[in-house]
């Protein structure tokens, strides 16, 4: 049987871009060559697509890449591949499309868009998971919809705080108090984030979450607490990993905690009660099909150390795959294997582009009104 060629597109206009050069690394590493041809797809931080044996290496020594050819998947359904920009039509076919893109330009919706107009499979969730994922207000709402017990908190826009700094600060600290946590509603990997203790620090974390985002949200800090993950994998019927335990090297798990200082400590399965491991592993499952994702997703909580009062943080449909990451070490510890769980995330990326494919696109009327 010939190979599948799996597309694993890494790098993007994005604050995460070096997160994904090395999720990218582990799973082209750990990919069964046995079963799959693997085409690097790179994405400059500037916008650049190129794709060669080569992709990973020249992004990660940030080289110049201006002579390499470009090649961009286009949304022509007839292509299903990377079609070169010249006139040389070395065309490279693909099966299905990995993203290993972190944050804005990746996990926000946009290239699943691109992927679903050029009518390839591609491992993840789809435009509107992946765009309810990363936008951390608009992910809250539904989840309150869904009664799922989530961080309380306040959200506005940039200009707006710009605009009128007292009556924005006055907001949160009438409904919240301190400590609180003020992230930029569309980012990942604690970027933007800060823990806020007085005004002060909270004026400032909301003037570098403005660097990051347009939109803001400053949430309670929740004291003594936790940091519980839980892996979820399928489409219409996932499962849930054992939970984790992350105990940051700082004060909470901003970005130097998750990759640069190497301190931070991973307790896996984390020490919960059967019930409360049980409940997380419930609110995990319960979270990805309220905001339809699909193939992937890590659920990150928070979880009291007194009463064990468990809330939702946030959902990330592309979880991190590096060598340290939470959610390949939660399924490696629930019986799966990192090769394995790649196998499964392409099937799954097939199986719903199957569904997809199975429905009607075409309506014939009676009669040809439109003339």
């Amino acid at each position: 049987m010939s190979k599948l060629r799996i597309g694993v597109v890494f790098g993007g206009r994005s604050a995460e871009h070096e997160v994904s050069l090395v999720s990218a690394a582990s799973v082209m590493n750990a990919l069964d060559k046995e079963k799959y041809e693997i085409v690097p797809i790179g994405i400059s931080p500037e916008g650049r697509w190129l794709s060669s044996d080569d992709a990973l290496k020249l992004l990660k020594e940030k080289s110049s890449i201006d002579s390499q050819p470009e090649q961009l998947i286009v949304p022509d359904p007839r292509k299903k591949a990377l079609v070169q920009l010249d006139s040389s039509g070395r065309n490279k076919s693909v099966d299905v499309l990995f993203p290993v893109l972190h944050g804005t330009f990746g996990e926000d919706g946009t290239v699943q868009g691109l992927f679903e107009l050029a009518d390839i499979p591609y491992v993840g969730a789809g435009v509107l998971g992946s765009a309810v994922g990363m936008d951390k207000v608009v992910q809250k709402e539904l989840l309150r919809q869904a009664k799922i017990p989530v961080t309380p908190g306040v959200w506005f826009f940039s200009n707006e705080f710009q605009k009128n700094q007292k009556k924005m600060i006055s907001i949160a600290e009438k409904k919240l108090r301190y400590p609180m946590f003020v992230k930029p509603a569309n980012l990942g990997s604690s970027i933007g984030i800060t823990k806020a203790h007085n005004r002060e620090e909270l004026i400032k974390a909301i003037q570098l979450a403005g660097e990051y985002d347009r939109k803001l949200l400053v949430e309670k800090g929740i004291e003594n607490a936790r940091e519980i993950e839980c892996s979820v994998l399928g489409n219409d019927e996932p499962i849930a990993s054992v939970p984790g335990e992350i105990i940051p090297s700082n004060e909470f798990y901003d970005y130097d905690a998750k990759y640069v200082d190497g301190k931070s400590t991973a307790v896996i399965p984390a020490k919960l009660s059967k019930a409360v491991a049980k409940k997380v592993r419930e609110i995990s499952v319960q979270s990805f099909k309220a905001l339809d994702c699909a193939g992937m997703a890590r659920a990150d909580f928070l979880v009291t150390k007194k009463s064990n009062r468990i809330y939702l943080n946030e959902i990330n449909t592309i979880p991190g795959f590096t060598s340290i990451s939470m959610y390949p070490k939660l399924w490696q510890a629930s019986g799966i294997s990192y090769p394995e769980l790649l196998d499964r995330l392409i099937k799954f990326a097939i199986e719903r582009h199957q569904s997809k494919q199975s429905l009607k696109t075409k309506y014939r009327p009676r009669e040809d009104w439109y003339k």
